[in-house]
């Protein structure tokens, strides 16, 4: 199955760039390429793109407002959007996976990253690691000065909808453990610990595990670390 992808970035020549290499994968399309925000949302209605790759800093509509109405979308459920950034921690990245973004990839990378980033999140996983994911989160939350009661009450009572083994999971995943390492420590099978991840995230809307980590920090269920 050929994975439809959508370039949106301001800027031609990285449009361009990013074009070449991604057509020259047997398994891979452009579908289509956006300057800003809005053609990117418009585009990925018409062309039925699976994945985005969205810079943040646009004219007009920026990444980050796109990446909100594509998330908001019922029709868009199945666009995954992946943040390209020159930085390797940037606020605006946060505030992306909190609106619906499956990661983010710095421009710096090598091309074989990107190919992989583009496969991973095609198959509806979190782009980054657990690890990078917690970790990423975590200080910006740190650095943001955020208090044992500074988190969002509406995402605390829609934890009132999980299993207390489901919790448990949720703690772990935000934790940046893997489903291996998670079905170690709480003794039950990977398979065990999928399913809990998959109901966990069904009742949280969550899209993938990097969505279940801003929600376990947001509602105050694990609190970050300055270190």
């Amino acid at each position: 199955m050929t994975i439809r992808v959508l370039l949106a970035d301001d800027q031609a020549l990285l449009r361009s760039a990013f074009r070449v290499l991604v057509d020259s994968e047997p398994d891979m399309q452009v579908v289509g390429e956006a300057s800003d925000g809005a053609e990117a949302v418009a585009l990925a209605r018409r062309e039925r793109a699976d994945v985005v790759l969205m810079d943040i800093r646009m004219p007009g509509t920026d990444g980050l407002a796109a990446t909100r109405l594509i998330s908001a979308d019922p029709s868009l459920a199945q666009v995954r959007v992946v943040i390209l950034t020159t930085f390797e921690v940037d606020d605006y990245v946060v505030q992306s996976l909190r609106a619906g973004a499956s990661g983010f990839l710095g421009k710096g990378s090598e091309p074989e990253e990107l190919l992989s980033a583009i496969r991973i999140a095609a198959g509806g996983e979190a782009l980054l690691s657990p690890t990078a994911t917690k970790g990423l989160i975590a200080r910006f939350l740190a650095q943001g000065g955020a208090a044992d009661d500074d988190h969002d009450p509406l995402r605390s009572a829609r934890l009132d909808a999980l299993t207390v083994r489901e919790r448990e999971v949720l703690v772990q995943v935000a934790g940046g453990h893997s489903n291996d390492e998670i079905a170690e420590r709480l003794e039950v099978s990977p398979l065990t610990v999928k399913t809990h991840v998959n109901r966990a995230m069904a009742k949280l809307g969550a899209r993938d595990r990097a969505q279940l980590v801003v929600i376990a920090y947001e509602s105050g269920l694990v609190r970050p670390r300055a270190d």
